[in-house]
């Protein structure tokens, strides 16, 4: 299987938030609630929403795609630092998805490159994400990447509190 990498543009916006919202959906389900789970998939994370992101300025979403086919993609955002890192030169990896039937087969691999190689051209120092605290399995990728936790923070799944570790990847 060939796999493409390239910058997403506003025609991949809906296969994106088709995507993303079966990811998460399928990733998640089984930990929270129905309630909080249509809550947040209806507010937070709507079709409308996700399509909105792609191709805005502050957005680079990076596909992954095999005959034509979305596989995964990468959303990274010049957002505010959080107050661990200061002033550094950082970008935030806001997702990281990859289907469910191609896990284990080097798509995230590939993202997670094109990701990291990413922030180098836009000569930053840091790259950052928020993973679930539970999330054993994103947080040992991580991990094997050279990210490590700094520090903690909020994130609401419909009317649940839970806990993001941030991690960091220092070039």
């Amino acid at each position: 299987m060939t796999v493409i990498i390239r910058t997403a543009t506003a025609k991949d916006a809906e296969a994106i938030a088709l995507l993303s919202r079966e990811t998460f959906y399928e990733t998640f389900a089984r930990y929270n609630t129905e309630e909080d789970m249509d809550k947040f998939m209806h507010e937070q994370f709507s079709k409308e929403l996700l399509m909105a992101e792609v191709g805005t300025d502050e957005n680079i979403f990076l596909a992954a795609f095999a005959e034509n086919e979305l596989l995964g993609y990468t959303k990274m955002k010049e957002s505010k630092n959080p107050p661990a890192l200061g002033n550094a030169k950082a970008i935030e990896i806001a997702r990281i998805y990859t289907s469910q039937k191609t896990i284990g087969k080097g798509i995230g691999k590939a993202l997670m490159q094109k990701a990291i190689d990413t922030a180098k051209e836009l000569q930053k120092e840091i790259i950052w994400l928020g993973v679930w605290e539970h999330n054993a399995h994103a947080i040992e990728f991580y991990k094997k990447w050279g990210f490590e936790k700094f520090a903690e923070h909020d994130f609401v799944l419909g009317n649940d509190v839970q806990t993001d570790w941030l991690m960091k990847k220092i070039f």
